[in-house]
């Protein structure tokens, strides 16, 4: 006989395994997207392309091509001759709404 304390360990098991597997398929797909992504070069062509796609964005691409540091560029501490540069950041906030029940916005 199975006890109940036993069929809620094995149903939250089971939902567990559950949602751990459709958070792993839903990141799955992400990285195949991104793998999948189109390579574009850094030239005139761009902003052109960028303004014809819909919604003026390009979803997943990847960008190739040559770029200058704005101070100085960073050294690896690790890897001897490898540099790279910071990318600037652009911070959209959207609007906050109060959430009474959290208190929080």
């Amino acid at each position: 006989p199975i006890t109940p304390g036993e069929l809620l360990c094995l149903g939250s098991s089971l939902a567990l395994s559950g949602l751990f597997y459709y958070l792993y398929r839903k990141k799955a797909r992400v990285v195949a997207r991104i793998q999948e992504a189109p390579k574009l070069q850094v030239d005139d062509d761009l902003p052109a392309l960028v303004s014809a796609a819909e919604g003026r964005c390009l979803p997943y691409v990847a960008l190739e091509g040559i770029v200058l540091p704005a101070k100085a560029v960073l050294t690896s501490h690790y890897h001897e001759g490898l540099q790279g540069v910071i990318q600037k950041l652009l911070l959209k906030e959207h609007r906050l709404i109060w959430n009474s029940l959290a208190r929080s916005w």
